[in-house]
Parts: structure tokens; sequence; C-alpha cells
């Protein structure tokens, strides 16, 4: 398991804290034996023990200080700004979503972002996160057998189907998520900020979500499920390479039983 710069930071500050208590009450023990019936030579030994223990003590929270300001809190800052970042990043796309045509940009049946939108999107992000060299998750679902929702039950159900599957993917997805249908029954996320680790988990969530979702038209209850197809940016590849990765992924999980993620 991993843990991220600042959490390695803070486990180290509270190691450092807790080093100067252990030493601390340590030198309290001592001060109580201190108190006894001691001769001179052993007072003397004593202040000396004393005041070594005393010296640690400042010597390891001037440590922890020391590390807490020059090394902590800049690392929180500089978490602050990356977020700041990407809330000025969906602000510009959002902004730029209301100044384009809206009929253009969004899918009319789900509401969602449509494909135009996310080869946009996509192409900008990996621009700006080649800058800050901070990786991009993308993600590509498609829902199996689909095909036979539409031939069994109607196109109405059908589309009642990818309705639910689009709200369940914005519930699921966070605020500067790129969220999108491609077309078809075929939905796609970019997900910023992103390692393979957090990307393979948050799939696995959403994957999960789907199934568990049940689409309601009369008298009928219709269950679905979706294979997912997932790649993190090697910081080279164009957006159509790396489309065409997480697409290939896709695949994967169709050929080997489908409503599984692959990556």
């Amino acid at each position: 398991m991993r843990f991220h710069q600042s959490e390695t930071a803070f486990f180290v500050f509270i190691t450092v804290v807790l080093a100067a208590g252990v030493v601390t009450v340590h030198a309290y023990g001592a001060l109580q034996i201190f108190n006894g019936s001691l001769d001179h030579s052993e007072r003397m030994a004593h202040i000396d023990y004393l005041s070594k223990l005393l010296f640690t003590t400042g010597v390891l929270l001037a440590t922890a200080l020391f590390f807490g300001v020059f090394f902590i809190y800049p690392l929180l800052r500089t978490q602050v700004k990356e977020e700041d970042k990407l809330r000025a990043m969906a602000a510009s796309l959002s902004a730029r979503s209301e100044t384009l045509e809206h009929a253009a940009l969004t899918d009319g049946l789900t509401g969602m972002q449509n494909r135009r939108y996310f080869d946009d999107a996509l192409k900008e992000y990996l621009q700006e996160f080649r800058r800050i060299d901070k990786p991009v998750g993308l993600m590509i679902l498609d829902l199996d057998h689909f095909k036979q929702v539409n031939d069994t039950h109607g196109h109405d159900m059908g589309d009642e189907v990818l309705r639910a599957v689009a709200s369940c993917l914005k519930d699921m997805t966070r605020y500067h998520d790129v969220v999108a249908r491609l077309g078809g029954e075929e939905f796609a996320v970019v997900a910023p900020n992103m390692d393979g680790d957090m990307l393979i988990k948050l799939a696995e969530r959403i994957r999960r979500g789907i199934a568990a979702t049940t689409v309601l038209s009369g008298n009928v209850r219709l269950k679905i499920t979706a294979s997912v197809g997932l790649a993190v940016w090697d910081k080279r590849e164009s957006a159509e390479e790396f489309f065409r990765r997480a697409d290939k992924h896709l695949y994967h999980a169709k050929k080997q039983g489908r409503n599984r993620v692959c990556a």
C-alpha cells in the first residue's frame, strides 16, 4: 500500500512527537528517583542524565516543528493549489459548455456530455496535466447485451436503461470528472489526478452500482451490467492513443465474460 507524500509526512511528524512524549515520561520517572535519598555523586549523575533527557526532548520537538513548518505545511499548500487548479479547470470547461452551442455538446437522451465535448475535454486535460505532471485516468464503459434489451423490451425500455446508467455515473463521479455518453450504449469517464489503484477502485464501485440498479417500466423490472476498460495516461501518448488503449481493455473485459473491469 503506497502512501501519499503528505500522509508519510504526517506519520513521521506523529512518530517524532510520540518519541518526544516517551522521553518526557522517562524523564519524569527519573525525576521521581532523583527526589529519593541519594548521595551527592548519585544526585550529580541524575542531574546530568535528566539534562540529557530534556535536551533530547527539546531536539525532538524542534525537529517536529521544523518538519511541520518546512515540509508538511508546503505539502498542504501544494495540495490546496492543485485543488484550486482542478476547480478552475472544471469551471473553465463548464463555462465553455455554456458559451458553445449547448445542443452540440450535450446528449439529448441522457443530458450528459456527448462525444464531441468528451474529445475536446480529454485533449485539454492531457495538455494541462502534462504541465503539472499529474496522472489522468480514463474509463470506457459498455453495457452488456444491450441489443437484447431493445429487441426484447423495445427502444423505450432501452432509453430508460441508458438514462438510469447516466444517473448512476453522475452520482458516483466527482465534480471535476468528465462523464460522457460516447454513443449507443457506450460511456466514458475522464478521471484527473487518479493513479491506477484509485481508478480501479472507482471503476469497481461504478460497475457494482450499475449492476445494483433496477430499471422499471410498467411491469418490467430489468437489471443491467457493464464491462469497463481502464487506462492511466503515460504522459507521452496522444488523446487518440490513450483512448484506444482504454478501448482495448474494454474489449478484453467483454471477451473475458463481461460485467468486469479490465486494466
